[in-house]
């Protein structure tokens, strides 16, 4: 999901980032399988996560080569979260490139990326808790 996110620390946010957040349920019931299983939820959701930052590094417009450079992913393993966006000084930049102004045509790559990764995490975490399994 893009959204406009607070910043924090002074330090400069980017006006979107994407969330990948594990569902309630799944949470809920990974807490319950203990570290392991919590473990390689989190190294299915990395793994996702540089899938959305490679995807968008091949199909980002180049100009400077900031965009490319720049898209970077945080995590959150306490959560099961995963940030992916621009945080440098070119973030305004990244915006108008995903979403167009009157002078620059929309040329979206974190969104679509999003989306082509979507259907693959539940098959990483799957795999990645199954070889947690005795």
């Amino acid at each position: 999901m893009a959204r406009r996110s607070p910043r924090r620390g002074g330090t400069r946010r980017s006006g979107m980032q994407v969330s990948i957040e594990g569902l309630d349920e799944l949470r809920d019931q990974l807490n319950n399988l203990g570290t392991e299983a919590r473990a390689a939820c989190f190294r299915a959701l990395k793994a996702s996560a540089e899938a959305i930052v490679d995807d968008v590094q091949r199909h980002v417009r180049v100009n400077t080569g900031n965009l490319k450079r720049d898209i970077n992913a945080r995590y959150q393993n306490n959560k099961l979260v995963a940030e992916i966006g621009w945080w440098q000084h070119d973030d305004d930049y990244a915006k108008e490139q995903e979403f167009g102004t009157r002078r620059i045509p929309a040329n979206p790559t974190l969104l679509p990326a999003l989306e082509r990764e979507r259907r693959h995490l539940a098959d990483r975490i799957r795999a990645e808790v199954r070889r947690t399994m005795p």
